[in-house]
């Protein structure tokens, strides 16, 4: 007997909870499914299930090569999918949602290049700071940032979300660069007001040492562009992720503060309803995503010019 069909009638059968309703959907007599499971025992030499004519229980062994077949079953028809993917076109209307800074400073290239290469494909996309529920609202693929929810939804790693203090050079020539945390407390402060954390400032020192800034703030809004434009105008100290403030940083527009410190390290993820039968569409976009932002995402590359420290 074909050993894949043996083992698929085998985990079937431990999924379904007898031999009987694991024939049905394999469209097998039940003494054929149970001969199916009777192979694999004989070649192996071992017991996998006690089985009656109403229900199975698994042996300990059983239990182990169940979770092995299932896994080599799940990438026998993924190697398959992937492989009648190269042969279909993409298309259908993909929606997409994304926080709202990150989608309209980083997305518009990489949703060019997307519809390029597949112009069968329509785009919606909702930017948007709030939860989206995905299958509420019909959403194929969201783009999160930070700590997952524990969810039923399956989360595909794009790219590190570091976090920066920074200010203008003009600012630090007329306050002074901050050296430790303490100088940091009494700079003028420019905060995201929507934060998991509302102005929760952290850092840990070169010593291990943690460091809360807290405290009044000269300036709160709930988006971190205008957060960036006040920075570059000189008014005030920024916290906030690389992906806003790293190329002006770069650009040397904006100096990094504390370069020896350590801020916390978040990540960005594609979030999309079930790794099953996802559609091509998606998968494809999904694929599109980790290319254009995976290893060292482009606002994290250093500049091609040393950027000189302000005193």
């Amino acid at each position: 007997m074909d050993r894949l069909t043996s083992m698929a009638v085998f985990v079937a059968a431990v999924e379904e909870g007898s031999l009987s309703r694991a024939a049905r959907r394999f469209g097998l007599s039940a003494s054929m499914a149970g001969k199916h499971v009777s192979a694999i025992e004989a070649d192996l030499n071992i017991r996998l299930m006690q089985r009656s004519t109403r229900q199975i229980s698994l042996t300990e062994v059983g239990r182990a090569y169940y979770s092995r077949c299932k896994r080599i079953l799940e990438e026998v028809d993924d190697a398959n999918r992937e492989a009648s993917d190269a042969q279909q076109t993409a298309r259908g209307v993909l929606r997409i949602t994304a926080p709202v800074t990150f989608g309209a400073m980083h997305l518009g290239g990489v949703l060019a290049r997307y519809l390029d290469q597949h112009p069968a494909v329509a785009v919606e996309v909702v930017l948007n700071d709030r939860y989206v529920d995905l299958l509420g609202e019909g959403i194929d693929v969201a783009i999160r940032i930070g700590r997952l929810l524990d969810s039923d939804l399956v989360a595909r790693r794009l790219a590190p979300c570091r976090m920066v203090f920074c200010a203008s050079p003009d600012f630090l020539k007329r306050h002074g660069t901050p050296r430790n945390a303490e100088d940091l407390r009494r700079a003028p402060r420019l905060a995201f007001s929507e934060a998991v954390s509302a102005g929760d400032w952290t850092l840990t020192d070169p010593s291990g040492q943690p460091h809360l800034i807290d405290g009044p703030v000269c300036m709160s809004a709930n988006n971190t562009q205008m957060l960036l434009a006040v920075a570059l105008a000189g008014a005030g100290v920024a916290y906030g992720p690389t992906f806003v403030f790293g190329e002006r940083i770069a650009a040397g527009d904006l100096i990094a503060l504390l370069p020896d410190h350590r801020t916390s390290d978040l990540a960005i993820h594609a979030v999309y309803p079930t790794a099953r039968n996802i559609p091509l569409k998606a998968r494809r976009f999904i694929d599109h995503l980790i290319g254009s932002f995976g290893g060292e995402p482009p606002w994290d590359l250093p500049p091609a010019t040393p950027v000189g420290s302000v005193a």
